[in-house]
């Protein structure tokens, strides 16, 4: 039982770990993702507003904010960019916004220049941590080379030189291309509807390829020129980002999960030692004094049966009947204490062989209906099929115990029924009776030990009963591998069903 317990500990720390990981992971990735959302969304806006001043046209208040919020942005990226190293995305980013063309390759030179080759083999280096230009050379065909460049592009920089712009007219024609080859032109022509009908419009498409792009639209706000501006960017980059964060947060989750598990239940066996040895030495307790118990009580019923036979007084031959009687009693709760602790202990051991249910079934109803006649209650078999794997022994102590609750809860009158069918790989046992039935509050506990429903089922005789009977049954049958259930109906009667796996 304590063992069960320990693995219930270990799956409640593990699931408390894993929520809490789950928790921190999935903030971590939610806040990422909305960074990156947010920071789209502004270059998007920022981007737009700078279209809109080029084409000389009122600039809409939310735009005008937004290039002011790009600014704080771009602000304190440039306090910080002297302290992270360019990736070679970034320097290759840099290096097309400078000159254009393709890139060939891009290498770090030393610990702090990138080499950024082109197609036409020319050469430009690049400050890794500063994002500056610091040489350029070109190939021999250029009649008129760059300029000095003294300025560089960050990651934030980056933002905007990602973002394609398309000028619009009302059929959703592109008017001219004013983007850098290597930008795509996407052009949608909902969101464009859409644009036209309120002013503007913002939205996340998947193109055909599976390439998803956030599209920002706006109408226009000048009778000449384009009906609208359409610009987008593609956002490869931040879900391959997402994708390698998500990988690696699951990554995280399993192995610090299985940590905490392993310690989990190195806490849970350490948390549980004394009561399991308490436990133990319960167990051996109850066993050893069953044993113990047996000799003196076979020593007082045999005393009481001589001094009976030899008693000619009729006081003292009631007395002695008694003693008999309460030794009897004594003798099968001492049993019942050994049962169950073999049973708690998990040392009960079990002959496990085909048991033909109609054989022994029928040979039960006839033993105990000579006990149903004393009380005026008919024991009957119902309909009997099927062969169980079980201990007959056991399986025979299991039928009396549910027998004699029946009985003792039955008034004169009634009637117990006992069948048995096969249902599936199981063969299925009740014992139907019409007594007094039980209430519904009741029937979750009555298979705990000790437990005695006597509001319900109040009978004179059950004073002998311990309230061990039907808790050793379920034992017997969770032994077996089976399940035990009870249905009943106040003023109506009771069923107790059990099921044990079927001999094939």
């Amino acid at each position: 039982m304590l063992k069960s317990l320990r693995w219930q500990f270990t799956l409640l720390y593990t699931l408390a770990a894993a929520l809490m990981l789950a928790l921190v992971g999935g903030g971590a990735y939610v806040m990422v993702a909305r960074y990156f959302e947010h920071v789209t969304d502004l270059a998007l806006r920022h981007k737009m507003a700078h279209e809109f001043h080029l084409l000389n046209a009122p600039i809409p208040p939310e735009l005008a904010s937004a290039d002011t919020d790009w600014s704080i942005l771009r602000a304190s990226n440039d306090s910080i960019r002297n302290t992270r190293m360019l990736t070679a995305e970034e320097a290759a980013q840099i290096a097309l916004t400078a000159r254009g063309g393709q890139i060939k390759s891009v290498k770090l030179e030393d610990d702090r220049t990138y080499e950024v080759k082109l197609r036409d083999d020319s050469e430009i280096y690049i400050d890794a941590y500063s994002g500056q230009i610091v040489g350029l050379e070109f190939k021999e065909s250029d009649s008129e080379p760059l300029p000095p460049v003294t300025s560089s592009l960050s990651a934030i920089d980056s933002e905007i030189a990602s973002i394609f712009v398309l000028p619009l007219d009302h059929q959703g024609r592109i008017l001219f291309n004013p983007n850098q080859p290597n930008l795509p032109i996407i052009v949608d022509q909902a969101a464009l509807a859409t644009a036209l009908r309120n002013g503007s419009d913002l939205r996340t498409i998947t193109t055909r390829d599976g390439q998803r792009v956030r599209l920002l639209t706006y109408r226009l706000t000048r009778p000449d020129g384009p009906a609208a501006l359409q610009l987008g960017r593609i956002q490869t980059d931040q879900e391959l980002v997402l994708n390698q964060l998500l990988i690696g947060l699951l990554m995280f989750g399993l192995i610090g999960a299985a940590a905490i598990g392993a310690a989990g239940w190195w806490l849970a066996g350490r948390a549980l030692q004394p009561a399991e040895e308490a436990w133990s030495r319960q167990l051996r307790f109850i066993a050893s004094a069953s044993h113990e118990l047996r000799a003196p009580l076979t020593l007082i019923r045999a005393s009481a049966e001589v001094a009976l036979r030899g008693a000619e007084d009729d006081d003292q031959r009631a007395l002695l009947r008694d003693v008999l009687s309460e030794s009897d009693h004594m003798r099968r709760l001492v049993d019942d204490l050994l049962t169950l602790s073999r049973l708690d202990s998990g040392s009960l051991a079990l002959q496990r062989q085909p048991v033909a249910l109609a054989d022994l079934l029928t040979d039960i109803q006839r033993q105990v209906a000579l006990l149903g006649n004393e009380h005026g209650v008919q024991i009957t078999l119902g309909p009997v099929r099927g062969t169980a794997l079980a201990d007959p022994d056991r399986l025979r102590q299991i039928l009396l115990i549910l027998l004699d609750n029946a009985i003792r809860y039955t008034p004169s009158g009634g009637a117990i029924t006992i069948t048995a069918e096969p249902v599936g790989k199981q063969v299925r046992i009740s014992v139907r009776d019409t007594g007094c039935g039980i209430a519904p509050e009741h029937l979750p506990r009555i298979f705990e030990r000790f437990y005695r429903a006597d509001q319900a089922r109040n009978r004179s005789d059950n004073t002998t009963n311990a309230g061990l009977g039907l808790s050793i049954a379920k034992g017997l049958v969770d032994a077996h591998g089976g399940a035990i259930g009870v249905e009943s109906v106040v003023h109506v009667g009771t069923t107790v069903w059990f099921t044990l796996p079927a001999a094939m």
